[in-house]
């Protein structure tokens, strides 16, 4: 009988070591396809099958990725979620901590260290809230069981296969977003492959726990994406007492229309930006509709997140810090 447990034990092994349990995503109508591809990459199946047998469902994040913040709230309500005192002097406190780093990346990159830190506030309030789903969980829920967007979460799950292979690090260890967005700056795994950097020259490139990494590659995101240094991003526009301005109000995030346009319609638009494309933009508030005008760094910042309230939040937070951080030095 010994024996014989013996052999058993032994055939049990050596399936486990060529085979994996079936389970979690492993044996979704998907998975083959998925594994195969990345197979081609020289990544062991078996060991991509285990991966995924290990990675849950959430319907938590299914149920969050059906009512993000940005499609349901005015811009006043989203303004009030992050400008607040409490962020404000997180960034004051974030930007006196690493302020070495942060005068490095503006002069290396011409991002404004007030931006940089505004990015970080807004994605995680300074490192304070990175998510709470492991990254393998939100990227397999998304990509095997969201239909509506299941190749780019696909996409990003291979890419995030990738990264952990390069780096190092066990794919089940990491948390983040819903989303799986991941560190101080919430990079989504392919950005984090193609953006991040190693600013602190330790040889790693490590945005989930370094910050000074963190701060180097928001501003190398940003530049990569067309960041004009001394540019200007967005700035209120008063209100004519006509109304024909309104027909220059304009869907979508990418500035498309001649500020001498908007000037010739009766909108004070500062000379010192010449006739550069701009977006108009009316934003709802508790005291009624706003009028905005973005221009090209607008743009720059909805490539982080394509969203004008978020550009518009990421705007305000950063000069709200940047005025109480001169403030409290006497300046």
């Amino acid at each position: 009988m010994l024996r014989i447990a013996k052999v058993a034990g032994a055939l049990c092994g050596l399936l486990m070591s060529s085979q994996v349990i079936a389970g979690g995503y492993a044996d979704h109508q998907l998975a083959s396809e998925f594994v195969a591809k990345l197979e081609k990459e020289g990544f062991n199946r078996a060991e991509l099958l285990h991966i995924l047998s290990q990675a849950e469902r959430k319907d938590s994040i299914l149920e969050a990725m059906s009512r993000p913040a940005e499609r349901r709230l005015t811009w006043g309500e989203y303004r009030d979620i992050f400008i607040k005192q409490a962020r404000i002097q997180g960034g004051v406190a974030f930007w006196d901590q690493y302020a070495n780093s942060l005068s490095r990346a503006e002069q290396q990159f011409g991002v404004p260290a007030e931006i940089i830190v505004a990015i970080i506030g807004v994605e995680t309030n300074f490192g304070r809230n990175m998510g709470r789903y492991r990254v393998l969980d939100a990227l397999a829920t998304l990509g095997f069981d969201y239909p509506k967007r299941s190749e780019f979460f696909l996409k990003e799950l291979g890419e995030y296969l990738r990264l952990t292979r390069e780096e190092k690090v066990d794919p089940l260890k990491h948390v983040g977003s819903y989303a799986g967005a991941m560190g101080y700056g919430q990079f989504m795994p392919s950005s984090y492959r193609h953006y991040a950097i190693d600013f602190d020259g330790d040889g790693r490139r490590d945005i989930w726990d370094n910050p000074v990494d963190a701060i180097g590659s928001v501003a190398n995101y940003f530049v990569a994406h067309g960041w004009k240094a001394n540019g200007v991003a967005v700035l209120p526009v008063k209100q004519p007492e006509t109304q024909e301005w309104r027909g220059l109000l304009a869907e979508g995030l990418k500035p498309s229309t001649p500020l001498s346009s908007m000037r010739s319609q009766g909108l004070s638009v500062p000379a010192f930006l010449g006739d550069q494309d701009g977006l108009l933009m009316e934003m709802e508030t508790a005291s009624g509709p706003q009028l905005w005008l973005g221009l090209h760094n607008f743009y720059v910042i909805t490539r982080y997140n394509h969203s004008r309230l978020y550009a518009l939040a990421v705007h305000e937070l950063a000069a709200e810090i940047r005025n109480a951080r001169a403030n409290a030095k006497g300046g």
